[in-house]
């Protein structure tokens, strides 16, 4: 098995003298032990670092959690996502599970979170435009604004049309307030 993964490391370009390949001796009897104990004691075999023991708590609490994701998400994609997401959570943060609640009560807590998170970062911050009218009530018509253009082109027209100084003069009293 050692040769395996040293042949497979060197395939993928990793230097094999680097890393350290130990055996774990996963005999069905270890697992067995594994299945009997109860929640409290499986964490605590967690954080000493047995082999096999957070394959246990994935084992007993995935469709669980893979459920609260599917929910939420609507796919199974994305629940297959995020319920991986929420194991490597709660491997992460174990050493902080106080235990005044059962363990798949705070995974069940974990996986809300990360799929509330995940929706959150999903949906854009909109707001639906079907259901908000707003109407601009001190908006003048088209047909107001169209004869109000027409006008001021007129104006512009007969002030061009002055002669300079009056032009000037006109200027600075109406649009200048001089």
């Amino acid at each position: 098995m050692v040769d395996s993964v040293a042949a497979a490391l060197r395939w993928t370009g990793v230097d094999a003298s680097a890393v350290t390949v130990r055996e774990v001796d996963s005999r069905p009897d270890d697992r067995a032990r594994l299945a009997e104990l109860s929640e409290p004691e499986l964490v605590a075999a967690c954080l000493e670092g047995r082999p096999g023991a957070f394959d246990l708590v994935v084992e007993r609490h995935r469709r669980p959690v893979y459920q609260i994701c599917y929910r939420f998400m609507g796919n199974h994609e994305d629940a297959s996502d995020l319920s991986q997401e929420v194991f490597l959570r709660a491997f992460r943060g174990l050493a902080r599970f106080k235990g005044g609640s059962t363990l798949g009560t705070w995974l069940h807590r974990i996986a809300v979170n990360t799929c509330l998170n995940r929706l959150a970062l999903k949906a854009p911050r909109t707001e639906p435009l079907e259901g908000v009218q707003q109407v601009d009530t001190h908006a003048e018509s088209a047909s107001d604004r169209l004869l109000r253009d027409e006008r001021a082109a007129r104006v512009r027209a007969a002030v061009a049309r002055l002669p300079r100084k009056q032009r000037a003069a006109l200027i600075l009293r109406t649009y200048q307030e001089l």
